[in-house]
């Protein structure tokens, strides 16, 4: 059985479906490639999923060691390659940590874990892929 199901709805978007939650999402183009950027692009959702697939590996470790990491707020930055072929070059995820008194093997077991998480083990290493974690005071 498929995991998602795609189904193309014309004019560059492209419906999406969950398998198992019936979940569904729409991608369009990117207005600077040729589409409305009225949603997330596929390529919005590849970084997407590399800041949620580190953050959810992040939050096993901290259910695991009893470390309370909730209310993590993460941006996500991407950019296109400038040389042919269209690519994603560089993915900056910053993760802003709530105000708590992590301890220093905390913080470097937090900041570990996310270059443990499967989308950053899957991309192709010409992408740029830098972590950066803002620990609140």
């Amino acid at each position: 059985m498929a995991t998602v199901t795609c189904r193309y709805l014309g004019d560059l978007r492209v419906e999406c479906v969950h398998e198992a939650s019936g979940t569904t999402i729409i991608t369009d183009a990117p207005l600077d490639n040729h589409g409305k950027g009225e949603a997330f692009s596929p390529t919005d959702l590849c970084v997407t999923a590399l800041a949620s697939c580190a953050m959810t590996i992040i939050g096993i470790l901290a259910q695991n060691h009893g470390i309370d990491v909730s209310g993590t707020r993460i941006e996500v930055s991407k950019v296109m390659s400038p040389k042919p072929p269209r690519k994603i070059g560089r993915i900056e995820v910053i993760f802003h940590m709530p105000a708590r008194s992590y301890s220093d093997k905390e913080k470097q077991m937090i900041e570990r874990a996310a270059h443990t998480c499967p989308v950053h083990l899957s991309l192709n290493a010409d992408v740029e892929q830098a972590f950066v974690f803002n620990w609140a005071h």
